[in-house]
């Protein structure tokens, strides 16, 4: 009886775990509701909505918060880049002073600097572009070589030194400051005419902070300073202090509103169930609540590794 048993409690896990991964082919597979323009395709798109459906209904996470979670995902139509008003008043600020851009996630910021970077190497100059993180400027050497050519770009980072005279410099922010206080002890001088700092918040950062600083204090004046970040809450006190320390003012560009990009939470429980991390009124789901509840209850020493 207990093989009985087994036998059908592993057939039914095995048919959940499906309906869960027919749910995701289905979610990936579905369009934004904007893209969704009358063509002769709808009749298809009817069908494969009436699959997701039932689907979701199979796989026993047919509710209605997770249906508003999933609603939408999928890729956006095709449209010309325009680009943001706050964009391209960055880049016409840049022309007369340092620029701190805030804006949230996903609206655009990297634009600004690319085409900046873009017009300076037209123009024969030269760029550095640092990040906190070595991932972030591995990503952002690949990105910068395919757009501007790999003998323009170079990288210096802990691990990697490749095209270091390059027009085109992307390194961690350490390794910039390091090169700041060579220059200060009589090395070679930073040969750049644009510096940005990407995540520039890292200033407020309690063990690393000073590195960013450190590197806006001893950039040279001649040197154009763009800030990017979508967490600065007290930019203008920020870009103050910035034209104080280094004698050229420093504007402020904001991009008003929410994130372009809504963040979308949800947890998988250990059933395999998809649940909304909150509920509509923006408080944490009740089941959620409920199992953390019963949890906490549990001793350590029993509790089961998910």
């Amino acid at each position: 009886m207990r093989c009985m048993r087994g036998r059908r409690n592993k057939r039914r896990k095995t048919q959940g775990s499906k309906s869960h991964e027919q749910a995701r082919e289905c979610v990936a597979r579905s369009h934004h509701p904007s893209s969704q323009a009358a063509t002769p395709g709808d009749a298809s798109r009817k069908r494969r909505s009436g699959t997701f459906e039932r689907v979701l209904t199979q796989s026993g996470i047919h509710t209605r918060g997770l249906r508003t979670l999933l609603q939408g995902i999928g890729t956006p139509r095709a449209e010309p880049f325009k680009p943001d008003p706050f964009q391209l008043e960055a880049l016409a600020a840049l022309e007369f002073e340092d620029v701190l851009v805030t804006a949230p996630t996903g609206s655009g910021k990297t634009w600004i600097a690319r085409e900046e970077i873009r017009r300076l190497l037209a123009a024969g100059r030269r760029t550095w572009y640092t990040t906190p993180l070595k991932a972030l400027t591995n990503s952002k050497y690949q990105e910068f070589s395919e757009e501007f050519g790999e003998d323009r770009v170079g990288i210096l980072t802990g691990d990697r030194k490749d095209i270091n005279d390059a027009q085109l410099i992307v390194g961690t922010t350490e390794i910039y400051r390091n090169q700041l206080f060579d220059s200060l002890r009589g090395g070679r001088d930073v040969n750049a005419d644009l510096v940005v700092l990407d995540e520039a918040h890292y200033l407020g950062d309690e063990d690393r902070g000073h590195v960013w600083e450190e590197a806006i204090i001893l950039t040279p004046p001649r040197i154009r300073l763009l800030l990017l970040s979508a967490t600065i809450g007290n930019a203008d006190e920020f870009a103050s202090w910035i034209g104080e320390v280094r004698g050229v003012r420093c504007g402020v560009v904001t991009r008003p509103g929410a994130r372009p990009v809504p963040l979308r939470a949800a947890m998988l429980l250990p059933d395999k169930r998809l649940l909304p991390l909150v509920n509509e009124k923006g408080r944490l789901n009740a089941e959620i609540a409920r199992l953390l509840e019963e949890t906490a209850k549990v001793p350590r020493s029993l509790r089961k590794r998910w």
